[in-house]
């Protein structure tokens, strides 16, 4: 057998998540955690786990086995796994009751509850997605053929096509981070559900070229300037009785977020143009709602996970935007200094809020903050930690650049990863370069010796909102390892308009979502070359996926004279093409601000071509549909442009098929190494 190369190890271990422990839960009394995790960095099989805080003993809940053959996802599975690029198997999510005494989940649609104490596992005979306990344990509800439904009975059902119940809608689940469309009361007496209607919503068909006889799959996406879907709140008794949450719906038509408490049922709506939220307080019994806190930008309002949320005590937990900095507001209190950034708030347990900040942009570290003991820094080794807290346990999850894997722990206890260690190891330096800092990993082949011989460079970007790449994590940068490998120097950097750096950071791409990012990928090149004397500025590749195949497509297009070769995957070529909520909080609406858009558009640089580019893209791919790399293709022939398109057929924005996943990187090496060596 031949010798596990890098890009297939990539591709099967799903980008070294499999075996790694994921999806905490914690026991109200802080003694149990309960967490997802596979047999190997090679197994894409989740069971669930318990493990007690006290010993350090794991035990087994539930294995699902093997996937059986020729199981189908339903529709609304299938798009839940494509927006939270969920790549695993067997048991992907789960659900507990309150006290943490039971759970159910779903495997191929099939309905099952563990009870976690004895490991007792049954089915339900019922199907569906998103299967959720009442807080008493007694009643699973969930979402089938767009019906919420408790038990057997259908509880709310759809009154057409367009109409679903219980299930996010397109913008929430890819651009807000809101991926449930019900939730339970505290007492299990009703629900909460979202009613979406997309009979005003524009209908995308995704056809299978290579499977002519197959009918196209039809869903509504709201490209910019179009109408979103109709997004209502409702409450509803076990009994059916039906009450409609009241609040301004033509002013604030985005529902962000739902928290629902034993402190009350808390509401985040956005406006239109995402520059007012409002946090509003329901009366379950009625519907009415009454405003809690009301926030208002010059840009944006950036959705911050895990709030509003309240203490048990019943202070609001929340964020606010001061001194340039995204900070901790508990009541009235701002209660973290300038400087440290909140990146996401992971757990309210009773008087204490478990924050996920930086302080550094290449760190990630936990912080509680309680009136009794103020803020608190939970983690203090170098590197990039997330986690979970309840009943006074933390669960940390800590990536390091100094060693591989994940290290997982609960009060103390280790829990064991069987991720897999890549069959390289990155040698990653990370520096500050130009003048804007700019966060850049750097990276040579392995047993580089400076001074013996001038090198290609390849940039390796994302570099675009909501994503950071140069963080102190070994294992992400294993492909920059292998292309350094065969002989390149690589850089990887994160610019303007990436997170971690404060809100004007953030906003410097406001109405121009290229100019700043490309300038600071060709500043942070530059820096590098003048650090590091063996980069060769005369062979210059870029390659990227989503917002980094962007870049990549920009960067020839509009400085030939910087970089000499792209391969630009799953670009977003023409801002118009791309959803409501994330385009438009950047760009604005493009009735309003058509020119933002025509500045961030790739099609009217086409002429302009006169490098080698090769776009690559998935043709199922429902988030960045293939129609930018057909456009933008279509608009270089127009010109007379050569150029390379690579189409992948039955590839979504995830790319997870193994074979496809390992021979693209060999495809895009060979690509740029070929026209590098004309150059």
């Amino acid at each position: 057998m031949p010798p596990l190369t890098l890009p297939r190890q990539h591709a099967r271990t799903a980008r070294f998540t499999h075996g790694v422990p994921r999806n905490f839960t914690i026991s109200p009394d802080g003694t149990r955690v309960i967490f997802l995790r596979s047999s190997s960095g090679e197994d894409p099989v989740n069971r669930l786990w318990s493990f007690d805080v006290a010993t350090g003993e794991e035990r087994l809940l539930a294995d699902p086995g093997a996937p059986a053959p020729g199981a189908r996802l339903s529709e609304a599975e299938r798009t839940r796994r494509e927006r939270t690029r969920e790549h695993a198997a067997g048991i992907v999510a789960y659900a507990t009751d309150a006290a943490v005494t039971k759970a159910v989940y779903a495997v191929d649609g099939a309905l099952h509850t563990v009870d976690l104490l004895t490991g007792e596992v049954s089915a339900l005979g019922l199907t569906g997605s998103d299967p959720r306990l009442d807080p008493s344990g007694e009643q699973v509800a969930f979402v089938s053929g767009g019906a919420l439904h408790v038990g057997e009975r259908p509880l709310l059902v759809p009154g057409g096509t367009d109409v679903t119940w219980g299930l996010p809608e397109h913008v929430a689940g890819e651009s807000m981070g809101r991926h449930r469309g019900y939730w339970w009361a505290p007492d299990g007496s009703r629900l909460l559900a979202a009613r979406v209607d997309n009979s005003a919503v524009q209908k995308w068909c995704l056809a299978e070229p290579a499977e002519p006889g197959r009918p196209p799959r039809v869903m509504a996406y709201p490209p910019a300037g179009t109408a979103n879907a109709d997004v209502s709140l409702w409450l509803v008794t076990l009994e059916g009785r039906r009450t409609q949450v009241v609040w301004d719906r033509r002013a604030f038509e985005y529902v962000a977020a739902v928290s629902w408490t034993g402190q009350g049922l808390l509401v985040l709506v956005q406006s239109r143009d995402q520059r007012t939220t409002r946090v509003l307080e329901v009366d379950p019994a009625t519907g009415a709602t009454t405003l809690v806190r009301e926030d208002t930008d010059d840009a944006w309002l950036e959705l911050v996970p895990g709030v509003p949320a309240r203490t048990a005590a019943g202070e609001l937990v929340w964020t606010v935007d001061r001194d340039d900095t995204r900070r901790l507001m508990v009541g009235e209190d701002v209660v973290t200094p300038p400087g440290l950034q909140v990146l996401e708030v992971l757990a309210v347990d009773g008087e204490s809020v478990l924050a996920q900040c930086c302080e550094e942009p290449t760190e990630r570290h936990l912080y509680t903050w309680s009136r009794a003991d103020g803020l608190v820094r939970v983690t203090s080794e170098p590197g990039v930690h997330t986690g979970a807290r309840a009943g006074g346990t933390t669960v940390v999850v800590r990536r390091s650049l100094e060693e591989h894997g994940v290290g997982v722990s609960a009060g103390g206890k280790a829990i064991v990863s069987h991720g897999a260690v890549p069959v390289l190891r990155p040698g990653v330096e990370l520096v500050s370069l130009g003048k804007r800092d700019l966060r850049t990993a750097v990276l040579f082949p392995s047993g580089h010796v400076p001074g013996s011989g001038r090198l290609p460079v390849l940039l390796s970007p994302y570099a675009g909102p909501m994503g950071t790449r140069v963080l102190r994590s070994l294992d992400a940068f294993a492909i920059e390892q292998w292309f350094a490998d065969q002989g390149f120097a690589v850089l990887v950097t994160d610019g303007r308009g990436t997170p971690g750096r404060g809100p004007s950071w953030e906003r410097a791409i406001r109405f121009d979502k290229l100019s700043a990012a490309l300038e600071d990928q060709v500043d942070a090149l530059h820096a590098a070359a003048a650090r590091h004397p063996d980069l060769d500025l005369d062979r210059v590749a870029i390659r990227g996926w989503s917002y980094g195949g962007y870049l990549s497509a920009a960067a020839v297009l509009r400085h030939p004279d910087v970089f000499h070769v792209a391969v630009a995957g799953a670009p977003v070529t023409d801002p118009r093409l791309y959803d409501t909520h994330w385009q438009e909080r950047y760009l604005g609406h493009p009735d309003e601000h058509p020119d933002a858009y025509d500045r961030s558009s790739l099609l009217p640089d086409a002429p302009r071509l006169s490098r080698p580019l090769m776009l690559v893209h998935g043709l199922a791919d429902d988030n960045v549909f293939a129609a930018h790399t057909l456009r933008l293709s279509g608009a270089l022939l127009a010109a007379g442009r050569p150029h390379t398109v690579l189409p992948l057929t039955g590839v979504t924005h995830m790319t997870s098929q193994e074979d496809v996943a390992e021979n693209l990187l060999l495809l895009e090496l060979d690509f740029v190494r070929a026209h590098l060596s004309q150059v």
